[in-house]
């Protein structure tokens, strides 16, 4: 047996010598397929199937999600309280272990040293999730973990005990200020741990209680943040004991949900009922993208994997279709060898050996495009995550192996069934010609094929980029490109309220005089990043709460200049709102019609915080903001000024006469000089904010266009390839037809209406494929019907001109043929 293959291996090897330009062409083919698979292949295992590193049985470890119902939509959250945690750590069963964690971007270092990394905050369970013990070192106890402060201890990472420390062993005991906290030292964790953070790796480790009890001081819960519910910021993972199902421990979470509720309604009588809310908890996979939560970039890179399998398929088609072309160029050679005596097994074997060499030549080349393609996905879908290679990714170069042999099994599949039924006597009688209308139907099917996946992705393309188009165009109630954010980092430096009012102030004097600043304004709540709300009483209205959640903004007067609001009635907050003026507030055109449907806003009398409270004033009415959502959002928005309801927190946003990105470095620096102590600023373009709202469509409309096109292209050169193939072997025909008075056009219109018959009966079984599965694909969709009729017109258009250009080039030879020179070959 290895002999034999040997012997087929060689005699491949010595073909494909003889035909180099044919096997680059189904290398390359193969490559761009298999390529494309394999980049997508390694971002989606990332998302949706790689465990977390050194984590054993990560079956059995979950993530936990707890269920509400409000206002009638159920929803599911995976932030939670700390004291939700060790309610359900206590009153569950199920579970052999349970640890609580969340990642921060904390600054690391003092004075120009400082930098903002990202920092693991975990309880010290954590650590007993994975097999990882400390390189150097140890991990923190359950002791050092216990609130309210816990004890500031942290745990390095192996890249920055490297890179800091230069991997000394003097490490140990020394300080590093992280965040407000000065840190001890105490462990280094090995190389490839990197906790639920592979893509983010974090620079350190700390104690959820340190960091919750310095970032609650700042909340007015230091005094009880442990022990209370109104604070959700942590997320939480739970270990099953052998032998109890997801069901069960489902089920179990769930009833010690329900008394944490109940103790909780205990605290705060207000709260919805169980009986309304209906809280129930899930444990889901380990991985956040597979759990109820589940992000719409993940929804679109799972749809693009399954998209560049279509572009395998195509060029696999592309490819079989080549060797059968090949094949019945060597209709003769294989009927000398069978008459020989070459078993025919024996020469399947030898067919089928040939194309899986040369799908791994593809393969070969596929790895090399994933190399370049992977970086350029991952930088599209997971931004600012640590770069890898498809080189050194064992679990990658498995995957694009396992694809080549497939591609190899699959397009060897076509010579495989055109030879297993060869007539040796025809063959060995006959000329190229006979029983070429017979083989070239599984090359038309081929084409159809090819034709019909290329509708699918175009179509694909075409819904995903008038999403995108729809979304660009969508009035946001804010101007996003000329706007910097400006967020304050206090670093445990204490200002009593006088202090913070000023400190504000002078950066907001100082922001102004900075060159290509055009507006400044504070602000304490940023549409997609942060929200605040307190309670309204109305008069005439039972309870506002119940006609849905308002956020407010406490803003100084030149906000809605920067942030580019219209203001629809009335007036904006001016500097005459002082404390001294009677209280004022401007509403969104929403707010208005919630609240007085068929009264006029202006005037109307709105008390705050509480009933006993003053009225404040509609003085003004704004155009809606999009908040929350895109689509659907209710727009319930109100601003007040600051100087009369100042929040003491938040920060400012800047309009800039340019581009807003080019004047970060310059703004950071210029607001920097005014900061006290350790505290410092960080600048953020308005426009990654909202971008990130819009990335889904936008990664959808580029990557359907890019494998569309790819497809489409495939498509193109296996229609002019085929036709081209047929042209010569009806050089005879051809010949024949002109000199009994064919004309030009007679055949060139003969060679065209064959390739368009192969077009449209691609188009009309895409457009059918594409109509059913528009269902699926609807909710990636962006207030765009997935059965829109323009797209599919155009698609249809696009594939028929592709299918008349391919075939007019090879009709243009066709009807160039001299017939005394095809007459005289024959």
């Amino acid at each position: 047996m290895f002999d034999a293959f040997r012997q087929d291996l060689t005699y491949a090897v010595r073909g494909l010598r003889t035909r180099p330009g044919f096997a680059a062409a189904v290398a390359l083919t193969l490559g761009l397929g298999i390529g494309a698979n394999a980049a997508m292949f390694s971002l989606v295992d990332r998302l949706l199937f790689r465990p977390p590193p050194l984590m054993p049985d990560p079956g059995t470890a979950h993530r936990v999600y707890l269920f509400q119902t409000f206002r009638g939509t159920e929803r599911a959250n995976g932030s939670h309280q700390y004291a939700r945690y060790t309610d359900l750590a206590q009153w569950s069963t199920s579970f052999s272990n349970s640890a609580g964690y969340t990642e921060r971007e904390l600054a690391v270092g003092v004075g120009d040293a400082a930098r903002e990394m990202q920092i693991g905050i975990v309880s010290a369970s954590f650590f007993s999730f994975f097999d990882a013990p400390a390189v150097l070192g140890r991990y923190f106890t359950a002791a050092e973990d216990m609130p309210p402060l816990g004890t500031p201890v942290a745990v390095l990472s192996y890249a920055f005990w490297q890179t800091q420390y230069g991997g000394r062993r003097d490490a140990l005991g020394s300080t590093v200020q992280i965040g407000p906290v000065l840190y001890t030292v105490i462990g280094v964790a090995p190389r490839a741990f990197v906790g639920l953070w592979p893509d983010q790796p974090p620079a350190a480790f700390i104690p959820i209680t340190s960091y919750a009890g310095a970032a609650s001081a700042s909340l007015t819960l230091r005094s009880s943040w442990w022990k209370t519910y109104q604070w959700g910021w942590m997320s939480m993972i739970m270990r099953r004991k052998p032998g109890v199902s997801i069901a069960a421990a489902s089920a179990d979470l769930t009833n010690a949900f329900q008394k944490s509720f109940e103790t909780q309604l205990v605290e705060n009588p207000r709260n919805t009922p169980a009986s309304l809310a209906r809280p129930h908890a899930v444990v889901a996979s380990i991985l956040s993208e597979r759990g109820p939560n589940e992000s719409s970039v993940a929804k679109v890179a799972t749809w693009v994997g399954g998209v560049a399998l279509i572009v395998l398929l195509i060029a696999c088609a592309n490819v079989a279709n080549l060797l059968l072309a090949r094949a019945l160029r060597r209709r003769r050679e294989i009927a000398i060898r069978l008459a020989l005596g070459v078993s025919r097994a024996r020469l399947l074997s030898q067919l089928l050996t040939e194309s899986v060499l040369l799908a791994l030549l593809g393969g070969t080349a596929g790895v090399l495009v994933a190399q370049w393609g992977g970086s350029a996905l991952r930088a599209a879908f997971l931004p600012g995550t640590a770069q890898s290679s498809v080189v050194g990714d064992t679990r990658t170069l498995l995957f694009a192996g396992a694809a080549a042999l497939g591609a190899g099994l699959l397009t060897g599949l076509a010579s495989i069934l055109q030879w297993r039924r060869a007539d040796l006597t025809s063959d060995l009688k006959a000329g190229a010609r006979e029983g070429t209308f017979h083989r070239s139907r599984a090359r038309a099917a081929l084409l159809v094929l090819q034709g019909a996946l290329s509708v699918m992705l175009l179509v694909g393309a075409g819904l995903f980029v008038r999403s995108l188009h729809k979304v660009q165009a969508l009035r946001l109630g804010y101007d996003v490109d000329p706007v910097l954010l400006v967020n304050l980092n206090m670093r445990g430096i204490k200002l009593d309220s006088a202090r913070k009012v000023d400190l504000r102030t002078r950066l907001l004097e100082t922001a102004r005089t900075i060159p290509g600043v055009t507006h400044a304004s504070t602000q304490s709540s940023v549409p997609f990043w942060s929200t605040w709300s307190v309670g309204l009483y109305v008069a005439g209205i039972d309870s506002v709460n119940k006609l849905g959640e308002f956020d407010l903004n406490a803003v100084s007067p030149e906000f809605f200049a920067t942030l580019g609001t219209r203001i629809v009635r009335g007036r904006g907050i001016e500097a005459g709102d002082t404390q001294q003026a009677p209280r004022a507030m401007v509403v969104s055109e929403a707010m208005s019609k919630t609240l007085w449907p068929a009264a006029d806003p202006i005037g109307q009398c709105v008390k705050i915080v509480a009933d006993t409270m003053p009225c404040t004033y509609v003085v003004g009415i704004a155009e809606n903001i999009k908040a929350s959502a895109l689509n659907n959002d209710p727009g319930l928005y109100y601003y007040l000024p600051s100087a009369q309801f100042s929040p003491q927190t938040g920060g400012l946003v800047i309009r800039t006469a340019g581009n807003a990105s080019a004047q970060m470095a310059t703004v950071r620096r210029r607001l920097q000089r005014e900061m006290p102590g350790a505290s410092y600023v960080t600048i953020t373009p308005f426009g990654d904010i909202v971008g990130s709202q819009t990335r889904s469509w936008q990664l959808g409309a580029t990557m359907f266009v890019v494998f569309g096109a790819l497809a489409l292209a495939l498509a193109a050169i296996g229609l002019y390839s085929v036709i081209a193939y047929n042209v010569v072997q009806r050089t005879h025909e051809m010949g024949v037809r002109v000199a009994l008075g064919a004309q030009v056009g007679d055949v060139v219109r003969l060679v065209v209406a064959e390739g368009l018959r192969v077009g449209v009966m691609g188009v009309a079984i895409g457009t059918g494929i594409a109509l059913a599965a528009g269902r699926w694909v609807r909710p990636l969709l962006f207030e765009e019907s997935p059965r829109d009729p323009a797209v599919f017109a155009f698609v249809a258009i696009v594939l028929l001109a592709v299918a008349v250009l391919a075939s007019w080039i090879p009709a243009r030879r066709a009807a160039r043929v001299d017939p005394n020179q095809a007459l005289r070959g024959e």
